[in-house]
């Protein structure tokens, strides 16, 4: 099956160049990579005066204002520029840790069920003790094949699916209708809701790795949880039966007892001043509709998507 990798691309620094040489190493062939870049004068300025055009003949960029950009549309145009059998969604600071993610990730997609597959992501060198503890927490060893039977048991994790690392059967994302086209966040689980509601699957594939993590500071883990709760807001078809409070609330208390178990006592006060962040954010995000278009502004991460 051919493979296409589609990466959302806004200001890259040389870290990006790294992504994109992973990429060509892969034992499985990446036939095409197409870079939706916001902002040519961004991309322009990284590339300038280097032989990026003749040493990646295979990576094909389309340029768009920050304006027209949108979450969902953006990568699902990124698609439609695509003939491959299998599109694999990255975004620009997902590194590859190894040449066998393509390949994993095909493998997983074999199951003729199976819709689209997502991979592990693992802590950067300089990540918080956290932050480190959370990717394991939401990406652990042991792979799994998501369906509607999973529902009672994992809530609302069975519709988790991030664009950080997925791919997916072309064929039948089209078929399926594809992201939403105007979305503030979360086109990935709202796509991935659509797949195991219509009776098929999606995979993690903990054998698929990206190195990926932020050290986010409070205040933006207010504004990214808004918008997570504007997109529930506005997607209760997919999110009313799976509330994610009792989701949070058990990630807080695995950390806390990790930080405990660890000796990690400085880092407690810091957890629990970043969940009330969190917490707050995604109660404001929820209740966005009540509240006035100016405040609505300053509490997203994505401003854009107001105008």
């Amino acid at each position: 099956m051919i493979v296409d990798v589609i990466i959302p691309v806004y200001k890259p620094e040389q870290s990006f160049l790294h992504l994109i040489d992973m990429l060509q190493k892969q034992t499985y062939e990446v036939h095409q990579i197409i870079l939706m870049n916001t902002e040519e004068k961004y991309f322009e300025k990284l590339v300038y005066g280097t032989d990026f055009s003749d040493k990646y003949r295979n990576v094909k960029v389309y340029h768009l204002s920050k304006r027209e950009f949108d979450h969902g549309k953006t990568r699902h145009i990124g698609m439609e520029k695509s003939e491959a059998d299998i599109c694999l969604l990255m975004t620009q600071d997902a590194i590859p840790e190894d040449e066998y993610l393509v390949e994993n990730l095909v493998k997983a997609l074999q199951d003729d069920m199976v819709v689209c597959a997502y991979g592990k992501q693992l802590p950067r060198e300089d990540c918080s003790p956290i932050e480190r503890y959370m990717r394991g927490f939401n990406y652990p060893e042991k792979s799994r094949k998501k369906t509607m039977e999973d529902l009672p048991a994992l809530g609302i994790k069975t519709f988790f699916c991030s664009n950080v690392c997925c791919a997916y059967k072309r064929e039948k994302y089209m078929e399926l209708g594809g992201f939403i086209r105007r979305t503030i966040f979360n086109e990935d689980m709202i796509f991935a809701s659509k797949v195991i509601r219509s009776g098929y699957a999606v995979v993690y594939a903990a054998d698929a790795r990206v190195v990926h993590s932020h050290n986010y500071t409070c205040a933006a883990q207010l504004h990214r949880n808004f918008d997570l709760g504007v997109s529930q807001a506005q997607h209760p078809e997919v999110f009313a039966d799976v509330p994610s409070e009792g989701e949070g609330i058990r990630s807080v208390k695995a950390t806390a007892k990790y930080l405990k178990d660890e000796k990690l006592w400085i880092w407690i006060p810091y957890l629990i001043a970043q969940s009330g962040c969190k917490y707050l954010g995604y109660l404001l995000g929820k209740k966005y509709k009540k509240l006035p278009l100016w405040m609505v502004k300053k509490l997203s991460m994505n401003k854009a998507y107001w105008n």
